[in-house]
């Protein structure tokens, strides 16, 4: 017989442990590069966008369509490592549960 006081606390726990997680996501970072490096970004796992950094030699070649190319690369890599940690560090939270739910690929939570 299934203790809906129980099944209730442990969603409530589970709740604040995830909104604690989201709130922690802020302080994790992640990289994405492009260009073999010459280009890299850091975000954080709230999709925001820390620091871009571009290799001087590719500043002299004045080819600004590929500095613009490889920005473009560099940030949407940065962008799915940081969804990937995101939903990494939310499994640990609930212990794969999300994931057994068969909610289609590419699925979001709002807040995620």
């Amino acid at each position: 017989m299934l203790d809906m006081n129980n099944i209730l606390k442990q969603a409530q726990k589970m709740q604040e442990e995830m909104k604690k997680v989201q709130d922690s996501l802020a302080s994790v970072t992640v990289e994405g590069s492009a260009g073999g490096g010459m280009v890299k970004v850091i975000a954080n796992c709230k999709l925001e966008i820390l620091s871009i950094k571009i290799e001087p030699d590719i500043l002299k070649e004045e080819d600004q369509e590929m500095i613009e190319d490889l920005l473009v690369a560099a940030v949407n890599q940065a962008i799915q490592n940081a969804q990937k940690r995101a939903e990494e560090e939310m499994k640990k939270v609930t212990g794969g549960l999300l994931g057994n739910l068969n909610l289609p690929d590419g699925f979001k939570f709002p807040g995620l």
